[in-house]
């Protein structure tokens, strides 16, 4: 204890917990630094003030535990505005980086204040200047009514996520929303209906952590806010109040309010890199106070690994960054109460500090066997900007993984690329080759082909290759390997018959993806063929590019309902066993299934085949569903499956080359078809369905795999 003012005694600071922890007639500030010299606490009036209001140097001896540095400041309250300024060497060949010009960020900060002058380059010329640097901010996150609100807990087999962008969602002036709401948390909030009249059941939304929007080339912008500087504050420009404590506060307004529709909200988290860049770029926080932990660096110490493709990458594995990613991982499922997390390039978090990959990375496992955590939906990114690919073999027992197989898979059969059938058969009933060695649930798979990075669903459909040169850097940004089909022309065209192939096409890939065994997810805008013109980059877009045009919503109100009905019998599904979930081995095993292709019961795996039919009896379920897809230039005549004694005819759900509202009904409505063939147009995708029993019975996703051995698997 140590005496005030007041002559009471003001409680001893401590090294638990880490961050700025309002307390009892003060705060208790702690931050870790191995090497530094010194360090002082900054406290400022205002967010743009040029020099700190008081200087609180730490005590060295009382004031310092192990590696942690800690003060307690009596009278200090929540929206106090803060920083760190370290001493120590400047030896970049021995990975030192102190600099004692900078403010510096609590890594653990709560919430962060930006000057309305931020700048990125004065975070590293010479001085450095306080008026422009982002500064942390005192919260007491106990002071909130959630009332009630916890994590749905959804099963992953009643998943449905949609990717997409807390800016772009409403920032668009056809979006209704009126300033400041647009583009911010609360604008958000108005356009739940919009989402749960859609039918997902999970939001996952881009990077929120606050972010470095000056990370970008000169004149650019970072949109999408890969380029984090805090792991546990919001993002403070996505706040209609703009203030640092209202941004965390309507976060959680709009996380309690989603949850009331019944969506979950999953976050995008980049735990791989931070904004403060390679050797030239900024002091911000984690290198000014210990780069040699929080950062991997070359065998020239001076130099960053770069096994993100942004000029650094965090030290997952060491002690003291893996308590900081749990930690943070804690406070947004504990204190913000969100349902998941979607990991950004995960397989980095596999390497050791020599950037080699780990069979057993101690990061992983804290993560997956934190009982705060269980539970929790942890989706990863299994592959690295390095190389490191990682679907179907990332570490642990309870991450899903983005199958980016799917994605390309189901490109190349959809414009008919030769050999492409064996492996998007295998895709459809939830990739056992690539997962049925796991022993896991079907949804370990989660299936895509567009999300925020690459073509939209409408650019996939209209151009060959990218055009980026918007974006500064001579269209050399981006994948070159996209998988598209312009269908005839590139770009927007004024051809009836163009237009008619790729809003076709479009649908193939949403029933393909909604269809498939597995986690589906789409990104935003695909329900109404929101377009980027063609760049498969849009990072650095925070304009008409990137943002949800809401006339889209009536302009392709046939691709829309399309979405909404397919969704609508999905969300009725359970491939739950009795209270337990099958593998997808079992469920594959469970189903009573054949292959067939224009001629029942003799598939065509051969190279240059484009057509495929699955047909699946489940009798628990009451239903039969035979699926055609017919990804060829040229119609052809099925065969239908006879039906059963006494007869029953197949009814259509689904026909992507009829026009709206026949290219798919809901199930009372399905008609019956006649005959014992069904012409299958070119290019599209056919679902029959047949009850067995109760005709309202809900449809299943397809449980059955090609041949072993026949089919890629």
């Amino acid at each position: 204890m140590t005496a005030r003012a007041d002559g009471d005694l003001a409680p001893a600071s401590s090294s638990a917990p880490i961050g700025a922890t309002p307390l009892d007639g003060g705060v208790n500030f702690c931050v870790y630094s191995r090497d530094a010299g010194a360090v002082e606490l900054l406290l400022f009036d205002r967010d743009d003030d040029a020099k700190p209001a008081r200087v609180i140097p730490i005590d060295p001896v009382a004031g310092r535990s192990y590696h942690y540095w800690h003060a307690f400041v009596p009278g200090l309250r929540a929206g106090q505005i803060y920083g760190y300024r370290v001493h120590g060497a400047a030896d970049p060949r021995n990975g030192l980086r102190f600099d004692s010009a900078r403010v510096l960020l609590d890594p653990y900060g709560r919430a962060v204040a930006v000057p309305k002058g931020y700048s990125r380059a004065a975070c590293h010329a010479p001085g450095g200047d306080a008026s422009t640097a982002m500064k942390s901010v005192v919260v007491d996150t106990t002071r909130y009514d959630w009332e009630g609100d916890a994590p749905l807990r959804r099963p992953p087999s009643r998943t449905i996520i949609y990717e997409m962008h807390v800016r772009g969602f409403t920032r668009h002036a056809s979006s209704g929303v009126a300033e400041p709401k647009r583009g911010t948390y609360a604008g958000l909030i108005e356009k739940i209906p919009y989402l749960k009249a859609l039918n997902i059941t999970a939001v996952e939304l881009l990077p929120v952590f606050q972010f470095d929007p000056q990370d970008a080339p000169p004149g650019r912008v970072n949109y999408w806010g890969y380029a984090p500087v805090s792991f546990f504050s919001p993002h403070l420009a996505y706040s209609a109040t703009g203030s640092p404590l209202g941004a965390v506060d309507e976060f959680r307004d709009l996380v309690k309010a989603l949850h009331r529709a019944g969506i979950e909200v999953i976050l995008d988290v980049v735990y791989n890199h931070t904004a403060e860049g390679d050797d030239r770029g900024p002091t911000m926080c984690f290198r000014g106070l210990d780069n040699r932990a929080y950062y991997l660096l070359e065998p020239d110490r001076s130099r960053y690994a770069n096994y993100s493709g942004t000029g650094n990458t965090l030290n997952a594995n060491h002690a003291v960054v893996r308590r900081m990613i749990v930690d943070s991982l804690r406070y947004w499922v504990e204190t913000m109460h969100v349902d998941g997390f979607r990991f950004d390039l995960a397989s980095i978090l596999s390497r050791d500090s020599s950037g080699a990959p780990m069979p057993s990375p101690p990061i992983l496992w804290d993560i997956e066997s934190d009982p705060v955590l269980a539970g929790t939906k942890l989706i990863a990114e299994a592959w690295d900007a390095a190389g490191l690919f990682q679907v179907g073999s990332f570490v642990g027992d309870s991450w899903r993984e983005w199958n980016g197989r799917f994605r390309d898979d189901v490109r190349d059969f959809l414009r008919a690329a030769p050999g492409s059938l064996q492996r998007f058969a295998d895709r459809l009933v939830g990739s056992p080759g690539v997962y049925g060695h796991k022993q896991r649930e079907a949804e370990q798979s989660v299936n895509f082909v567009t999300c925020h990075d690459g073509f939209t669903l409408n650019d996939l459909v209209s151009y060959d290759r990218k055009h980026n040169e918007a974006n500064g850097e001579g269209n050399r940004d981006g994948g070159d390997d996209n998988r598209s089909w312009n269908c005839g022309a590139e770009g927007p065209s004024d051809d009836p018959a163009i237009e008619r192939l790729r809003n076709r096409q479009v649908k193939n890939f949403l029933a393909v993806t909604l269809l498939s065994l597995g986690v589906p997810m789409f990104v935003m805008g695909d329900e109404v063929r929101r377009t980027q013109r063609g760049n498969n980059n849009a990072y650095c877009h925070d304009d008409e590019t990137s943002w949800f045009d809401w006339s889209l919503v009536e302009r392709h109100a046939d691709v829309h309902r399309f979405v909404t009905l397919v969704l609508e019998r999905r969300l009725r599904r359970d491939l739950a066993d009795h209270g337990r979930r099958l593998t997808l081995n079992e469920l594959i095993e469970h189903a009573t299934k054949s292959w067939h292709g224009v001629r029942l019961g003799e598939p065509d795996w051969s190279d240059h085949s484009h057509c495929i039919a699955l047909e699946l009896e489940l009798p628990r379920d009451g239903l039969r569903l035979h699926l055609m897809l017919n990804a060829h230039w040229d119609d052809h005549d099925f065969e239908l499956p006879r039906t059963a004694a006494p007869p029953t005819p197949w009814r259509r759900w689904i026909d992507t080359a009829l026009d709206s509202p026949r290219d798919v009904v809901r199930w009372t409505d399905a008609e019956p078809v006649p005959g014992s063939t069904y012409r299958v147009q070119s290019r599209s995708v056919v679902a029959l369905l047949q009850p067995l029993g109760d005709d309202a019975a809900p449809p299943r996703a397809p449980g059955a795999a090609p041949p072993r051995g026949a089919a890629g698997s």
